[in-house]
């Protein structure tokens, strides 16, 4: 075998176990993004969190700024990613599991540019889902894909993220999570 057969063989086995690991539900944490801190010293977030997003449940809009003071349990998603449905039902047990559900607010932002707001809205109801779902603009599907890294657009391998109370960022392992998993990451960040 060649260095350039073996090569490309080494590059093939190391991609497949980073998405073999990946899809088995492996919760390694990765480094979180803290906010920056503006001229007066306090916490600025990203600018996607002021971007207007509209929630397919309702039709109203909201941004990620709007739940300062809150922690928020962000999941990037599509509607045709079984895993998606399957870490949706994860994120209803999660709540069901919490002492006070209103702390943590959830967002499933569906990144497929195909996928629109009517049929997104459909898919809700039809599973029962009643957390905020909204199409994520071209805007802030870049951001996530720069800021923490470009599976935040490929779904099947569940990319999550939590803010916490003071807009930092924080990355959740790729690969499905239990509602129990969920709840031992948010809960860190519950405390007053």
């Amino acid at each position: 075998m060649n260095r350039r057969t073996l090569g490309r063989a080494l590059i093939l086995i190391l991609a497949f176990a980073s998405l073999s690991l990946a899809g088995c539900g492996s919760s390694i944490s990765l480094p979180g993004f803290k906010s920056r801190l503006n001229q007066a010293g306090l916490a600025e977030t990203p600018d996607w969190f002021d971007v207007e997003l509209t929630d397919v449940r309702t039709g109203k809009t909201f941004t990620m700024n709007d739940f300062s003071g809150k922690v928020v349990l962000v999941e990037t998603m599509a509607m045709w990613c079984p895993n998606c449905l399957f870490q949706a039902h994860q994120v209803r047990e999660m709540h069901k599991l919490l002492d006070n559900p209103d702390e943590v607010i959830s967002v499933s932002l569906d990144v497929d540019l195909h996928e629109d707001a009517s049929d997104l809205h459909d898919y809700t109801q039809e599973f029962g889902f009643e957390w905020r779902f909204a199409v994520a603009p071209l805007q802030v599907a870049r951001a996530l894909g720069n800021l923490y890294s470009a599976q935040y657009l490929n779904p099947p391998l569940s990319p999550m993220l939590i803010i916490d109370r003071e807009g930092g960022v924080r990355q959740l392992g790729y690969g499905e999570k239990s509602a129990e998993v969920l709840l031992a990451s948010v809960q860190p960040f519950l405390a007053p």
